[in-house]
């Protein structure tokens, strides 16, 4: 067993790594991706066996925690194989996928079974209309059949993930707390992040901020805060009365950097180790220049924790800082 723990700069014990599967995606969400985005060539991508030589690294150095992320992760073919091994992990404390729940209503039972233990599904919309407008594809009926399917399947959490924005959909907050109270489901809302060089819309005007998310909710329920982490960047607040949690990510207006665990490995295998920055360590370079080092690669992430930054600063004024859609990042 490996001693070496992967510790920042800043003193901050890395646990949590988001691995990206896939870039892309069977959906186009206007705030992630471009309508016909050049998604990277196969070969540029992780195979599934250089994705479990990463994770199997993050494991060695400590991490407890491994999220699979996109694009949409379960478009990637045969992933289940490179789950079912994660699974056997007993190191990992937990196994999560975040999805756009297209593929659950086909799959959420063998997600279950190879060992993922929570999802997070993204619904930005209950309205049929403004759903497809929002993803570019009319798939409301298959993500709530998704959803259905997860539910089903026996997860111990699921919980939704609603991108905010002023003027668009944020008339839905209570319709989307009542949603998930009914089925027992917790829901994070999420401030709008400057990724990626967007169209559709002007993201200063569409801002809307987690403050004023929890004023709505809270003009029909009562939220106490909450003690729950789930080793990311929510804050959790209990709707009294019922099983649900609701959580903010607040990049914008409550800085969540100070007890940050977590680095991310693109799908083409660049470890990122803040979302608000562009430097990034090229893994998978690394593992083909020297295929089955394990050593070598548990060496170069110690080493690249090092630039390891305290903190982003995302500006609501600057229409992008980095130049990187979401969905290249996994999240």
């Amino acid at each position: 067993m490996h001693n070496t723990q992967l510790v920042d700069p800043f003193g901050r014990r890395i646990t949590y790594l988001r691995l990206s599967v896939t870039d892309r995606c069977d959906f186009r969400c206007t705030y992630c991706m471009g309508e016909d985005m050049q998604f990277a060539p196969r070969e540029q991508i992780l195979s599934l066996e250089e994705l479990y030589a990463v994770a199997d690294a993050f494991i060695g150095l400590g991490v407890k925690r491994i999220r699979i992320t996109g694009g949409e992760p379960l478009v990637r073919k045969n992933l289940l194989s490179l789950l079912e091994r994660l699974g056997q992990r007993p190191e990992l404390e937990d196994l999560a996928i975040t999805s756009n729940g297209s593929q659950l209503h086909e799959m959420a039972g063998a997600l279950r079974a190879a060992g993922v233990k929570r999802l997070n599904i993204s619904l930005d919309s209950l309205q049929r209309e403004r759903f497809a407008a929002f993803t570019r594809r009319d798939k409301l009926d298959q993500v709530l059949a998704g959803i259905e399917a997860a539910r089903a399947a026996g997860f111990s959490k699921i919980k939704l993930n609603t991108v905010v924005q002023s003027g668009r959909n944020d008339d839905e907050v209570l319709d989307l707390v009542e949603f998930a109270i009914a089925r027992g489901l917790d829901i994070s809302f999420i401030e709008e992040m400057p990724l990626g060089s967007v169209v559709s819309h002007q993201r200063q005007q569409t801002f809307c901020s987690s403050d004023e998310v929890r004023a709505r909710i809270e003009q029909r329920h009562q939220l106490v805060r909450s003690s729950k982490t789930t080793g990311g960047p929510s804050r959790y607040w209990q709707v009294l009365g019922s099983d649900t949690q609701v959580g903010f990510i607040s990049p914008h207006s409550h800085n969540f950097c100070g007890d940050c665990n977590r680095v991310r490995v693109t799908a083409e295998g660049k470890l990122v180790l803040c979302l608000g920055h562009d430097n990034a360590l090229d893994l998978k370079a690394l593992m083909r220049a020297h295929p089955g080092d394990s050593q070598r690669l548990r060496e170069a992430l110690v080493a690249a924790l090092q630039l390891k930054p305290e903190r982003h600063h995302f500006q609501q004024d600057e229409q992008v800082q980095v130049v990187r859609f979401m969905s290249m990042t996994g999240g």
